[in-house]
């Protein structure tokens, strides 16, 4: 098994994780995809949000848990997915996972845990945990240059 290697940050509240999301995106490009990887409240949907402020200048964001997908509009457009309740590729095809990928703009999904089988040949990997020590705090580890494979890593 090859070892991940991966930069890791802590964040000591949600504007520090919206900074995190804001500088991964500086080195987004089209066609990207990264992959979020958390417990509910760990602050996913936050990192989306710096991100999609640097993408999407005006932008609202605000969790795709109802909507399944929420698009952003920007010259270069954002897709930002909540997985949670997708149980099959079925599923994936009836929310239009693979037109999307196929597009060129920049995909961000929450709760990859369930499509694990599904995500691109190559992607970015968001892990954000909650400290034990520390409700408040959190811990993120990116990982680049993923492949579905490589998600061992993450329980």
């Amino acid at each position: 098994m090859i070892k991940m290697t991966y930069r890791e940050w802590i964040s000591n509240h949600t504007e520090e994780t919206e900074a995190i999301g804001a500088e991964l995106a500086e080195v987004l490009k089209p066609s990207d995809f990264v992959a979020m990887f958390g417990d509910l409240g760990a602050g996913k949907t936050a990192f989306v949000r710096g991100a999609v402020k640097r993408l999407s200048p005006g932008a609202f964001v605000q969790s795709p848990t109802y909507t399944i997908v929420n698009e952003y509009p920007g010259k270069i457009p954002v897709y930002h997915f909540d997985m949670y309740r997708i149980d099959d590729e079925d599923s994936l095809y009836s929310i239009g996972y693979y037109d999307y990928l196929e597009n060129g703009g920049i995909c961000f999904a929450e709760w990859c845990e369930k499509i694990k089988p599904f995500l691109p040949e190559s992607f970015y990997a968001v892990v954000i945990r909650k400290s034990i020590e520390n409700p408040d705090l959190r811990i993120l580890r990116i990982y680049e240059k993923c492949t579905p494979d490589d998600t061992d890593f993450i329980s």
